[in-house]
Formats: structure tokens, C-alpha cells, sequence
């Protein structure tokens, strides 16, 4: 564990119940007397960016809900380069191996500053044993991480350098804003597949061309019916895979 972590006690469940996220999240469907049967703290974290939540072959006792920020799931090749198999979003669930494995699969990296729920599997595996909601909406998020997994693969490591790219940008598009905070030219190499040079020069490019309009570090307000163009793949899909 990355000693930049922080950890806070959560002392009820309240906080769960009124989460701005919780609607996309793991409990989403619990009633009040799901909330009862939880005894075992669930943690508040702070992960800066390039902070680690956990590497491949640490011992897997949680599971993690990110509430805000991004972070990314990597596997790490014989020749020491890593690649992306997922991006995590706000609702999304970590770590879901822990339930039948002793060890977490992937390394798991903030990718901008986020914020997490810890959950202990002794919480999970009482409720998936007295509360049926739950154990359903485990087998609903194990199939959307496979669903995420297979769809990742499929759109950014397939066609184009300049579709992986443009594809990119739509999934981490914020609608609300209009805008995406791109990673790092080196990570999103790492997502695609595809050289640092080769995503700083398609990056320019794209700026120069105003499919990406600078508004701060890192990041853009996007015209979203150029990007789809490029894209090759329609937006509203691309956001439901993922």
C-alpha cells in the first residue's frame, strides 16, 4: 500500500445513504435494514494522483467504490512496460476479485486526485449472505467489470492511433461540463497502445484542428461531433459500455 494513502474512520452509514454517487455505486440498492447488518467500518480514502490503492499480488481483504477522481488498472509486461486494461470512473467498483481470490489481480493507480470507500469483504460476505439485494448487485458489477474489460479492449486497442484517441476523449468526457481532463501523454500511451510521441503529436493536432479547445492543465472542451467523426464509433455506446 502507497504510504501517500489516507485513511478516515467512518463511524455510521449515514454517509453511504445520502453519497452523490451511491445511485452508481455497489450499495446502490440497499434499504435501511441492509445498512443495519453493516458492523465493520467502511473507510473514507484520499488518493492523490500517481498514488497507489494497491499493486498485483497484494492481499486482497476490501473492495473500493471510487467516489470522485480516475484510476486506472494496470498489468505490467516481462519487459517492464504497463498497459491499461481499465480506466475506473466515480461509482465505479475496485478490486472485485478480493471476493474469490486472496490476492488482487492488477495494480491499481489514481490517475487524478480521487476519493474512495473501503469496504472490508467481511462486510460484503455477510451481507451477500442475509441480504439478497446485494448478492445480486455483486453478480451485476462482476459482469459489467468483464463487460468493461472486453469493451476496453475492443475500442481503445483497436483502429486508429487517432481513433483510440478520439475515443478517449469521448469516454472521459464529463457531460455536465462539456470538458475531459486528459491524463498524461506517457498514460495515455499506455491505454492505446500507442507511442508518447505518437499521443503528444495526435493531441496537437487535435487542438489545432479545434476538435479540443484548451481551458486549463490538462484540460479541454471537446466538440463532440468532430471527435465522434474521428472516432469511427458513436458516443452515447461508447459511454454506456463503459
Amino acid at each position: 500500500m502507497n504510504h501517500s494513502v489516507s485513511y478516515t474512520f467512518r463511524p455510521d452509514l449515514a454517509r453511504c445513504r445520502d453519497c452523490g454517487v451511491r445511485k452508481f455505486a455497489l450499495f446502490n440498492n440497499m434499504t435501511d435494514e441492509d445498512f443495519k447488518l453493516v458492523h465493520m467500518p467502511v473507510e473514507d480514502i484520499t488518493l492523490p494522483k500517481r498514488g497507489t490503492l494497491y499493486n498485483s499480488g497484494d492481499q486482497a481483504q476490501s473492495i473500493y467504490t471510487l467516489r470522485s477522481g480516475l484510476v486506472k488498472l494496470v498489468h505490467y509486461l516481462p519487459d517492464g512496460n504497463q498497459r491499461v486494461v481499465r480506466l475506473v470512473r466515480p461509482g465505479g467498483t475496485i478490486g472485485l476479485e478480493a471476493i474469490v481470490s486472496d490476492c488482487f489481480t492488477h495494480h491499481a493507480e489514481a490517475i487524478q486526485d480521487s476519493q474512495l470507500c473501503r469496504i472490508p469483504i467481511a462486510v460484503i460476505e455477510k451481507l451477500d449472505r442475509e441480504s439478497p439485494r446485494l448478492h445480486k448487485q455483486v453478480l451485476n458489477r462482476w459482469h459489467q467489470a468483464v463487460m468493461d474489460s472486453d469493451n476496453w479492449l475492443t475500442q481503445m486497442s483497436t483502429g486508429t492511433a487517432r481513433e483510440r484517441v478520439a475515443r478517449l476523449c469521448l469516454f472521459l468526457n464529463d457531460p455536465e461540463t462539456g470538458t475531459c481532463q486528459l491524463p498524461g501523454r506517457e498514460d495515455i500511451g499506455a491505454m492505446l497502445g500507442i507511442t508518447t510521441e505518437t499521443a503528444s503529436r495526435i493531441i496537437a493536432d487535435f487542438r489545432r484542428i479545434d476538435l479540443l479547445d484548451f481551458q486549463s492543465r490538462n484540460v479541454f472542451r471537446l466538440d463532440l461531433d468532430g471527435l465522434k467523426d474521428v472516432a469511427g464509433i458513436d458516443e452515447d455506446r461508447l459511454s454506456l459500455s463503459f
